[in-house]
């Protein structure tokens, strides 16, 4: 256990207490998808439900470059094409969307990404296991903004998850969150800057950087009229 861990700001409620931030999802695949995810699980797929003690994200490359965690990979694309745009860089993609999990494993066959393994499970749990200091950047874009008030306790930016999130960052190391959903960008402005661990890199609603990238998801909500909302903070 990290002294992190230990941290009253870090919450480690026993895994039956915790409050998931997500819906698990299967779906329905793809002939495609489906031999994908036969195939290549095997070599690029990461369970988290049965990892067994402390993790070094670094190894499931087996090489020591810096790691992105991608909270929310959905269908894939936005990883793959930054993994292939930043191959210095290895990305971990957690996703509980068995399609999304299937499309981005053919994304990496397709496009021979040697720098991407993709986990399925909580996010929250394969970070508890990780050490301090072990990641380079948290990408978190577009998660569920959980509308309703009395769900705005699953919400994935809230204090306890983001001082967890920051421990894992190296100094210097970036926390990036999007959102399309004004109410919940708001919240989320105020609990990163909350953070005393962590540094503001825009000195507010920061613009979209080019490496990432636009997805159908982000383009949807635009056409609906939807703001799109970049924060980005820096591990002190």
């Amino acid at each position: 256990m990290t002294s992190t861990d230990q941290n009253p700001a870090v919450p480690a409620a026993p895994p039956a207490a915790r409050i998931r931030t997500f819906h698990p999802r299967r779906g329905r695949m793809s002939g495609r998808q489906t031999d994908a995810l036969e195939r290549l699980w095997p070599a690029y797929g990461i369970d988290i439900a049965s990892l067994d003690g402390p993790v070094d994200p670094a190894a499931f490359f087996g090489r020591g470059a810096p790691v992105v965690l991608e909270i929310g990979s959905g269908m894939g694309d936005a990883t793959a094409a930054m993994a292939a745009a930043d191959p210095d860089r290895d990305y971990l993609a957690v996703e509980v969307h068995t399609p999304g999990i299937a499309n981005l494993l053919d994304l990496v066959e397709r496009h021979r990404l040697s720098n991407v393994r993709v986990a399925e499970g909580d996010a929250l749990d394969l970070v508890r296991a990780m050490p301090e200091a072990s990641l380079d950047a948290v990408h978190a874009f577009f998660p569920d903004p959980w509308p309703k008030s009395r769900h705005h306790k699953r919400r994935l930016i809230q204090p306890g998850h983001v001082a967890l999130l920051r421990s894992r960052l190296a100094p210097g190391g970036t926390l990036h969150c999007a959102t399309d959903w004004a109410e919940y960008a708001e919240s989320m402005r105020g609990t990163l800057a909350a953070d005393a661990g962590l540094r503001d890199a825009h000195d507010g609603w920061a613009p979209r950087p080019a490496h990432r990238p636009v997805t159908k998801f982000e383009r949807r909500g635009v056409k609906a009229g939807h703001q799109i909302f970049d924060l980005i903070y820096r591990r002190r």
